[in-house]
């Protein structure tokens, strides 16, 4: 695809890993540095052509479609500050392919800018990937959680990996599963969570979530993999894919997780920080799918963090453990 040019308009013609994608997605992709703002006004403008015609922004690219681009100019060109150093070496990859890129992504760390963040893990990844032609993010993390993120490297395998993931439990998607340390005795082997989920703003314009009836049907398999005097580890299987499903289903039932801003217990999160835990302990630990493209099994796993894990380790020598394995 060819680069948009700030002095004159540009032609470009929708190939294989453009296909399917919504005008205003990819205008917003190639237009780097254009504000958003700018990018929907000279869409309304009918200043965007598709094949000669004026487009609605959701209009899908078909192959061999050809695009009349104008000039824009781009934003004054800022420093780009990341969280850390985290960028300054390879995100760790997990599986890679022709078709699919699975990284461990750190705790920190936004998988994309917005929001107040200037740049993200998939901004670093095409920054280091310059030859790559397509990486696109096929589903998210929140910033505070670390371990498996799949990102797409053919708009096919893209599209299958969304429908994988919005039938979610049906039997066809992925199993998705996190480690997760909570605060409290939780005391079930096997419980399985469904409360529904409802997104709402704060004053500040802040998203947050809360169990509300009028709330999408959310549903949370959670197994005790350990406990301790005053906490507990869980494995929590995502059975749907709720914004902050897992943080406000434990948030709400009394076990908030360690060091959740959001959610959890704020005074008690002082007293963690200063025992080491700097972070929430929510890690997406696992993942079984078939390959978006041929099918074949994939089996992922990201190993807990060593800041987490030694954690663990130093939870275990301040309490006593009564039930299950040492991590």
């Amino acid at each position: 695809m060819a680069e948009v040019s700030k002095s004159s308009v540009t032609q470009a013609i929708v190939g294989e890993d453009e296909q399917g994608q919504r005008l205003d997605n990819f205008l917003l992709r190639v237009c780097k540095g254009v504000p958003k703002s700018h990018v929907y006004r000279i869409l309304r403008s009918g200043e965007v052509r598709v094949n000669s015609r004026r487009c609605e922004a959701s209009y899908r690219l078909q192959l061999g479609d050809v695009l009349r681009i104008p000039p824009v100019r781009t934003a004054q060109k800022v420093e780009e500050v990341v969280a850390g150093a985290e960028f300054r070496a390879e995100l760790p990859v997990l599986f890679e392919d022709d078709a699919l890129l699975v990284i461990d992504k750190p705790a920190g760390i936004a998988v994309h800018g917005g929001s107040g963040v200037s740049f993200g893990v998939i901004e670093a990844l095409r920054r280091q990937r310059p030859q790559a032609r397509f990486l696109e993010l096929a589903h998210r993390l929140d910033r505070e959680t670390s371990g498996i993120l799949l990102v797409g490297k053919k708009r096919s395998a893209l599209v299958a990996l969304h429908d994988m993931f919005r039938e979610g439990g049906s039997g066809r998607g992925a199993d998705k599963r996190y480690l997760v340390l909570v605060s409290g005795r939780w005391m079930d082997p096997l419980r399985n969570v469904r409360l529904p989920l409802h997104k709402y703003l704060l004053d500040s314009g802040e998203r947050r979530v809360r169990v509300a009836d009028e709330g999408k049907p959310s549903h949370t398999v959670f197994r005790l993999l350990a406990r301790w005097e005053r906490f507990s580890l869980l494995e929590a299987e995502l059975k749907t894919g709720r914004t902050h499903q897992i943080r406000v289903h434990l948030s709400h039932l009394g076990f908030p997780i360690a060091g959740d801003e959001k959610y959890g217990d704020f005074s008690l999160n002082k007293d963690l920080a200063r025992m080491g835990l700097k972070r929430m302990f929510l890690h997406a630990w696992k993942m079984r799918l078939p390959h978006p493209l041929d099918g074949h099994a994939l089996a992922l796993e990201a190993p807990l963090p060593e800041a987490l894990r030694c954690f663990l380790r130093q939870l275990g020598t301040r309490e006593k453990q009564d039930y299950g394995e040492t991590f």
